[in-house]
């Protein structure tokens, strides 16, 4: 027997950053974010030789462990191990042997929320084996107690509900509950919006732990420069929302850059010189506005390129080294099976 699970990985339009705590504690977060066609899998094998095998899909990383005890989170396999913990923990029982394969369809540390999308359907494989009664919200829940506080993963928490839910949704975040608002929004504006809105990938990564745990701190300092920043970028989100719904795409590159000018006050490591003139260079080149996906420093950036500017933008970023990714708006979530 086989048991497979598949979660999408996610646009964060507007808003990203007003999810993390203390921020979102303390005044509200709001968020807007679209999964994509791009997944996370996560495929396990029950065996009968008392271990348990953490594999990438590809062979090239693997590794084992007696299965009557618990893991030690390190590496690789970090999240892996945090999960089966929990599982444990929370459901004892019988003693679990297994091979669990893994894989993403972007690379990590990218700003498509990877390691949040990779947790959620590892958690949904168990869920579908075990038959545990854990439903939407608690998956995505669990998923981000177990990345934040049993493995000490800095991050927000928009990646794991969007990655649990899938689709187009307006996110609320407060200290003790998350509330998901799916959004209904045309089939022609979201063929649209795909269409215009490019997705590129810088071909650089960067540790989103470090720029989040400056944001954090600057939170905790009451930097007024960042908090105000924060504020502007969670009002960002609900002039996305509106734009959106009514079908006003034109507006959707001015509502980026609205966003990208306060994004970059919410702590140093955002941006850089290579990232200021990659977004300057698809600006001259039609795109109206833009973002980096995630916490910044690299990874991805997407730019609204309205009417047929969009091949001229790939064009211009061609000196940079990057790719564009091809992509289509997912409505499905987390979905987990067995064969």
């Amino acid at each position: 027997m086989l048991i497979r699970s598949k979660a999408p990985l996610r646009l964060g339009l507007a808003g990203g950053g007003t999810d993390v705590s203390p921020y979102s504690d303390i005044y509200g977060g709001g968020i807007l974010n679209a999964t994509i066609n791009l997944f996370a899998y996560a495929t396990i094998e029950p065996t009968d030789d008392g271990m348990i095998h953490f594999e990438t899909a590809d062979g090239n990383q693997v590794k084992s462990f007696n299965s009557n005890s618990e893991i030690k989170p390190e590496g690789i396999f970090d999240i892996h191990a945090g999960i089966y913990n929990r599982i444990i923990k929370n459901y004892p029982g019988k003693i679990l042997s297994f091979r669990l394969i893994t894989s993403i369809d972007a690379p990590q540390q990218s700003g498509l929320g990877t390691s949040s999308t990779l947790a959620v359907a590892i958690l949904g494989a168990f869920v579908e084996w075990l038959k545990l009664p854990l439903g939407e919200y608690d998956i995505a829940q669990l998923a981000y107690e177990i990345e934040r506080f049993d493995l000490g993963m800095a991050g927000g928490k928009q990646d794991q509900y969007s990655a649990t839910f899938g689709g187009i949704n307006f996110m609320e975040f407060y200290k003790d509950k998350v509330i998901v608002n799916p959004l209904r929004i045309k089939e022609s504006y979201l063929d649209e919006l795909s269409h215009n809105l490019l997705l590129y990938y810088t071909d650089t990564s960067r540790l989103s732990s470090q720029i989040i745990q400056k944001q954090q701190q600057n939170v905790m300092n009451e930097d007024q420069t960042a908090i105000k920043a924060m504020h502007q970028l969670k009002k960002q989100a609900i002039m996305m929302k509106e734009a959106l719904l009514r079908g006003n795409l034109d507006e959707i590159g001015k509502i980026l850059d609205f966003g990208w000018k306060f994004k970059k006050q919410m702590a140093s490591g955002i941006t850089n010189d290579n990232l200021d003139n990659l977004y300057k260079t698809a600006i001259k080149s039609g795109a109206t506005g833009g973002k980096i996906s995630g916490a910044g420093g690299g990874g991805y950036m997407f730019f609204y390129c309205p009417g047929n500017t969009r091949f001229r933008v790939i064009e211009s970023l061609k000196q940079f080294g990057g790719h564009t990714e091809r992509y289509e708006f997912t409505q499905a979530g987390l979905v987990t099976w067995s064969s």
